[in-house]
């Protein structure tokens, strides 16, 4: 939470130092007559109400009143040791409605016409995210049958590429660390791949990767006779080139979407020592402005812009001959074939999802993995890699209840400038023997939360368990927070072991 209202802080001070005679109305008719806000300072307070002078190049001041909670306290930050109140975004607005005497100004409006600068600030953040994605080959066999006449058939082998886009997932510096880069499933896996003639999986045979600024593109390998080079089993050689980063696959879980692969640290900062991992965003929010960068029809790492339309969707993939629902971020950006596995980020440049699918008949809905997925499902992965683990793919525990929800509602927080849904989790059934009946959870309790090794995590959506459950280790203790007849009880803790983790597809 403290991360997200510096967040705010940084909105509130772009809004004052950016527009001109913001209280004003920004209507400065030349260079010579433009009036901007010097500083914004707190003069006075009596503890349930701070007074803020904001004072204008041309020596004018200005005042506005912030009022408090009932003991004084509630609007301090507290992060920084100060005493004075934080100043939200909705703060701003209503005093300038109240100012401007235009109270029919919507909340929408005065962002519009404000908050103009956000674009200079996304276009700022996107240089940075340059440094931090890819853009991808897979490279598989692939066998067709062909029939030369009736009840002759015969069957050609070859490789096929295809390609996808990735981001820079987390980078060790030391001299001997590994780089993870994450990526979609389904850019790593070809179910028309030959499994037999293909390593003895459909899984890329082979995966490369370029950097931004450092691109190319694979091309037939030839001799000197311009005859196409074929390797010992006959199968055609590409020419990746000087710029190509030869990725290995750690794992991957087709359930989430999401796969892991690395590389040497040093290779990719040979090639560019300023390259870095991704900053990951600690929320999304509807209306939010969700950039992707990624490598549209193999034509290269190139950026569209649009804006979060629905936090919480679900859409239906076939990727391995199984029709699955994925929890998704429904966006307008503009994606295309080959944007799968980039980055999705917001106005400051954070990682909030990857690119996944898009909608075929309507090019203003596609969308993304959301981050909470992606992180889960990547560090789970890396963390049963580092481990030795050899089944390349990520591990859950089945917790053991089914749930229903209830009470499902739209709540606004004035503080933040942002809403979210929030719905109450009711337990439908427990498991005998499941890890829920060991803790002593009963069908009607209403989970409220859910407690790993002292931190707790509150339950608002039914699909915060499964994301929660991405994150859990064995040797972890879980608490479940239920209200059971109108009172709130904790369960029995209960400490994970591995045996009662199983593969996630």
């Amino acid at each position: 939470m403290k991360k997200h209202f510096k967040t705010i802080f940084t909105i509130v001070a772009v809004v004052l130092l950016a527009c001109t005679s913001f209280f004003y109305g920004c209507e400065a008719s030349s260079a010579e007559e433009q009036i901007y806000i010097v500083s914004i300072q707190q003069t006075d307070t009596d503890g349930l109400q701070d007074i803020y002078t904001i004072t204008y190049s041309d020596g004018t001041m200005d005042t506005f009143t912030i009022t408090n909670g009932a003991d004084g306290q509630d609007g301090k930050d507290g992060t920084d040791g100060q005493d004075g109140s934080d100043v939200t975004i909705s703060d701003i607005y209503e005093q300038y409605k109240e100012l401007s005497e235009n109270e029919n100004l919507t909340f929408e409006e005065f962002l519009s016409e404000y908050l103009t600068i956000s674009d200079s600030m996304t276009a700022l953040a996107i240089q940075k995210n340059l440094f931090s994605v890819m853009k991808i080959y897979t490279e598989f066999v692939v066998s067709q049958t062909y029939s030369s006449r009736p009840g002759q058939n015969y069957t050609v082998s070859d490789t096929t590429l295809c390609s996808g886009s990735a981001v820079i997932y987390d980078m060790d510096i030391a001299e001997d660390g590994y780089t993870y880069i994450v990526t979609n499933y389904h850019v790593v896996y070809l179910s028309e791949a030959d499994a037999s003639s293909n390593g003895g999986t459909k899984i890329a045979r082979k995966i490369y990767g370029y950097l931004y600024g450092s691109e190319a593109t694979p091309a037939t390998s030839v001799d000197a006779n311009n005859t196409v080079i074929k390797d010992s089993d006959g199968y055609t050689v590409y020419d990746y080139g000087n710029y190509a980063i030869e990725l290995e696959y750690v794992g991957g879980s087709v359930a989430s979407d999401i796969a892991v692969l690395r590389v040497e640290t040093s290779q990719i900062l040979a090639l560019n020592p300023n390259a870095t991992e991704v900053s990951i965003a600690d929320s999304y929010h509807v209306g939010e402005t969700a950039v992707a960068i990624g490598n549209p029809e193999a034509l290269g790492i190139s950026v569209t812009q649009g804006i979060v339309s629905v936090e919480s969707d679900y859409i239906s993939l076939n990727i391995d001959g199984t029709t699955r629902s994925y929890r998704s971020i429904r966006i307008d950006t503009p994606l295309y074939s080959g944007n799968s596995g980039g980055g999705l980020f917001n106005a400051e440049g954070e990682l909030i999802g990857i690119t996944n699918a898009g909608d075929s008949s309507d090019e203003n809905i596609n969308y993304a993995v959301p981050v909470e997925i992606v992180c889960g499902t990547a560090d789970n992965i890396i963390y049963y890699f580092e481990k030795g683990d050899e089944s390349f793919c990520a591990y859950k525990i089945t917790l053991g209840i089914t749930v229903q929800t209830q009470n499902s509602k739209y709540v606004y927080n004035s503080q933040t400038g942002y809403g979210e849904i929030c719905e109450e989790v009711v337990i439908d059934s427990v498991s005998d023997g499941s890890i829920a009946q060991a803790m002593g959870l009963q069908a009607g309790d209403i989970l409220s939360a859910i407690v790993v090794n002292g931190s707790e995590y509150t339950i608002s959506r039914s699909f915060n368990i499964s994301d929660l459950i991405l994150t859990l280790r064995s040797g972890d203790d879980l608490q479940c927070v239920v209200n059971r007849d109108g009172s709130d009880v904790s369960s029995n803790t209960y400490t994970l072991t591995r045996s009662d983790f199983t593969a996630i597809a």
